[in-house]
C-alpha cells in the first residue's frame, strides 16, 4: 500500500510534517496514552511519565493544547488545580497511539534482547577490527 504525500513545496506538506512531528514525539505518544484513563494533574503525568523534566512536560501539554489535542482546566482552589484531558481530536489521537503502545509493551522484551544481541555483535566487530589494525600497524 503505497501512500500519496503532498508536494513538498506546498503548505500542506509543511503542515502535514508539523502535525506528524508533533504525534510522532515520544512524549506525546506517552501523555496522550496516559491520558487516555481521563484527566490528570501535571504533577500526575510526570509522575507517570518517567524521565520527563518539567519543562519538557510543560513544553508538550501547551503544545497539545495549541494543537486542538488536550484542554488545560484551571480550578479556582488553593493550591490551584490544573487538570488535563484529551478533546475529542485528542481521543481520535489516542485510538490511533494506543494500539502502538499496546504493541511496544507486547513486545518490549523481544526488542530488548534483540538490542542486546546487536550491541554484542557491534562490539565483537570492532574488537576484531580494531585487532586487524593493530595487526596492520605493527607490520609496517
Amino acid at each position: 500500500m503505497t501512500t500519496q504525500l503532498p508536494d513538498p513545496n506546498t503548505e500542506d506538506c509543511r503542515a502535514l510534517s508539523s502535525i506528524l512531528a508533533r504525534v510522532g514525539d515520544k512524549w506525546t505518544v506517552l501523555i496522550v496514552v496516559l491520558l487516555g484513563d481521563g484527566p490528570m494533574r501535571f504533577n500526575e503525568i510526570k509522575r507517570m511519565v518517567g524521565g520527563i523534566s518539567q519543562r519538557m512536560l510543560t513544553f508538550t501539554l501547551r503544545g497539545l493544547e495549541r494543537d486542538g489535542l488536550v484542554t488545560r482546566t484551571v480550578f479556582p482552589t488553593i493550591p490551584q488545580r490544573v487538570d488535563y484531558e484529551l478533546t475529542k481530536l485528542g481521543s481520535t489521537l489516542w485510538e490511533a497511539v494506543e494500539p502502538l503502545g499496546s504493541w511496544a509493551r507486547e513486545h518490549v522484551s523481544e526488542i530488548l534482547r534483540s538490542r542486546k544481541r546487536f550491541d554484542e555483535d557491534v562490539t565483537k566487530s570492532n574488537s576484531v577490527s580494531t585487532q586487524h589494525r593493530n595487526a596492520r600497524s605493527a607490520a609496517r
